[in-house]
């Protein structure tokens, strides 16, 4: 009697810690996350200040609290890149084509025209609005950040080099 009962205890035991498992694709998903922050980060300091002239009247505060990255990007496979425009929101940056993939059908089906491109580092932007002007752009990113809060926050806008 006290055989079985310890053999079941002991089954049982075995049962929860196999069931504690930690899930690798949960792992998996920060640790692309941190890899893409890192890569972003890597490429912001690679760029060089801008220059500014004196002489400039700007009629609107530069708003600080709005990212602004250049980059190169060319096309990801059966994507127009000729219709970006020179300021561009991008609402995320991926690693994995399906990921990126992913967010476009996503935000096909909330009624916007996604475009997918890559820069020269191998990042995936997904891109949901182009515009000419800088104002423009972050008129639309504040729009975009309001309609789907909490999740687009960090949204930031690119200026595509050519």
């Amino acid at each position: 009697m006290k055989k079985s009962v310890f053999l079941i205890s002991s089954l049982a035991v075995i049962a929860l810690l196999g069931s504690c498992k930690p899930k690798q694709s949960t792992y998996r998903q920060v640790y692309e996350q941190a890899k893409q922050r890192e890569i972003a980060q890597n490429q912001d300091s690679n760029q060089a200040p801008e220059a500014t002239d004196a002489n400039v009247i700007v009629s609107k505060p530069i708003q600080s609290s709005v990212s602004l990255r250049r980059e190169r990007l060319s096309a990801v496979d059966g994507e127009d890149v000729n219709r970006l425009k020179k300021y561009s929101v991008v609402i995320g940056s991926f690693q994995n084509k399906t990921n990126a993939q992913s967010l476009k059908e996503r935000m096909e089906n909330a009624g916007f025209k996604p475009v997918l491109a890559e820069n020269e580092y191998g990042m995936i932007r997904v891109i949901v609005a182009s515009f000419p002007t800088r104002d423009e752009a972050v008129t639309s990113r504040e729009r975009i950040k309001q309609q789907f809060a909490p999740q687009f926050q960090d949204a930031w806008l690119l200026e595509m080099t050519r």
